[in-house]
């Protein structure tokens, strides 16, 4: 283990991905807990030897083989771990004390001990016992794409031909000498994926996708039993709701569906870009309502959700995680889930390239409530927009003069620095209370850890703040003026 390495995670702490332990008398259930949560998420790296507030103590010298023998064997036991695992846990010195660390990789099997499942969620090891949420592990853990299933019993009569028109027609709207122009049904169809073949049987047939895409109803029903979309509105009757759509055809004229029903509940407020008259509840629907129809998973039992309220509007879904946590334009990493029905979604002119819906929804959000969305990765994917009836861009950047999308901080003379939202808060936060902690800085911003330390270096690479002492006794230093 670097040392350096090892005290940039001390600064930040445990995470999703790293979890200390004190084994001061040895390993107990929490640690194989963990190294269950950790196999079963995204992997992560174990400290034994330091405390839960980043303190090190270390482990007892004369113990450390022992406890290393001890780990080996408790997981190599089918009885303990199931399946069992192979780890290298290795031992370090750091300020003279003894630390052993253990690196759990991301495996491709459901680990559990002693006949118990265990997730990691945040920086907690979480028993799992729900069958949607084991179901949701193995989903994550298949080595292909659902929408890739071959139905070698699905029949062309089962599917909506009937729509190919209107397709070859949305992609010609999109791109004038579109290829599909001149190809039959049955070659769009090879064209674009949506027939496959299955490596174990050998059979060939019509794919998941095509299924989704162009499948009649009864026919998606029967293939995917619990696919549906649930758009509800509910600003009156907070309770229950004040209307209501269940969708449960096509996933294009499930698109038509949803996005009539924003159009009949959402304002559409003036606003002009480059002097033509744009539809901002029209860019944020579309993207939010996309991204629910193109990424989500749909093997899953969980029911998609489209919810109008009066301070916020949401779509949720259930979703193969790559990470957990929120994602911002600056860390997002385009990441296809179904990457068949995205290319049609982009063919027929739902979609844009891969990773434009993000910068879009932040830029048309601030636009339209002056607030930017959430976007929360994992098991159930969320996008969260906030709204505000009485906001207007227009009359605002009127007052102001000014479109920024970032906030501006003058932090010395002729020097200007572009700092987001959250940096500007941290930076804040330290010119009152010198001695805050990442982990306090996190907890008073709603930020996770990771984003809290990126904004710490940010802000001290550009000499905005210097630490005075050392990283567990000293105090920050905010320099905002010469």
């Amino acid at each position: 283990m670097d040392l350096v390495n090892f005290e940039s995670i001390l600064s930040v702490g445990e995470t999703i991905t790293v979890e200390f332990k004190s084994c001061q008398k040895g390993a107990h259930d929490d640690l194989y807990e963990t190294i269950s949560s950790f196999s079963n998420r995204f992997g992560g790296d174990i400290f034994l030897g330091v405390e839960n507030n980043n303190t090190v103590t270390g482990v007892p010298h004369n113990a450390v083989a022992s406890v290393i023998k001890n780990i080996v064997k408790m997981i190599a036991n089918p009885e303990v771990m199931s399946p069992t695992l192979y780890l290298d846990p290795r031992s370090f010195i750091y300020e003279g004390k003894d630390v052993i660390h253990i690196h759990v990789p991301v495996s491709s099997e459901v680990h559990s001990y002693k006949k118990v499942i265990y997730d990691r969620v945040d920086d907690a090891d979480i028993k799992t016992t729900a069958t949607s949420a084991i179901a949701s592990m193995y989903i994550r853990k298949q080595k292909i794409f659902t929408e890739q299933r071959v139905f070698p019993h699905i029949k062309d009569e089962d599917l909506r031909f009937d729509l190919f028109p209107r397709i070859k027609q949305m992609a010609i709207n999109r791109v004038s000498n579109h290829p599909w122009a001149n190809l039959s049904d049955k070659e769009i169809i090879q064209s674009a994926g949506l027939i496959g073949t299955d490596a174990e049987t050998g059979k060939t047939g019509y794919n998941l996708a095509a299924v989704l895409l162009l499948g009649k109803d009864a026919t998606i029903k029967c293939v995917c039993p619990t696919y549906r979309t649930d758009a509800i509105l509910r600003k009156i009757n907070t309770d229950r709701y004040d209307d209501r759509l269940i969708v449960e055809t096509n996933l294009i004229e499930s698109y038509d569906l949803l996005m009539g029903f924003a159009e009949k509940h959402l304002w559409d407020k003036f606003y002009l870009e480059d002097n033509i008259s744009i539809s901002l509840r029209g860019k944020i629907s579309r993207e939010m309502l996309v991204n629910t129809l193109m990424h989500r998973e749909f093997i899953s039992t969980y029911f998609a959700k489209f919810v109008i309220e009066r301070d916020k509007m949401f779509v949720e879904n259930a979703n193969r995680a790559s990470h957990t946590g929120e994602l911002t334009p600056e860390k997002f990493e385009p990441n296809s889930k179904n990457p068949i029905i995205a290319a049609f979604f982009r063919n027929i002119g739902y979609a844009d390239e891969l990773g434009s819906g993000v910068r879009n929804l932040f830029r048309y959000a601030r636009r339209y409530s002056g607030k930017d969305p959430q976007l929360i990765e994992g098991d159930i994917f969320k996008i969260i927009v906030p709204l505000d009836d009485n906001y207007s861009f227009d009359a605002e950047s009127g007052k102001s003069g000014n479109d920024s999308e970032n906030v501006t901080t003058n932090v010395t003379i002729n020097v200007t620095i572009k700092l987001t939202v959250a940096e500007k808060r941290i930076l804040e936060l330290l010119t009152d209370n010198a001695e805050l902690t990442t982990t306090e800085l996190a907890e008073i911003i709603g930020k996770d850890l990771r984003t809290i330390q990126r904004g710490i270096n940010k802000l001290r690479d550009n000499g905005l703040i210097a630490r005075d002492g050392s990283k567990k006794a000293g105090t920050w230093v905010v320099k905002t003026d010469n």
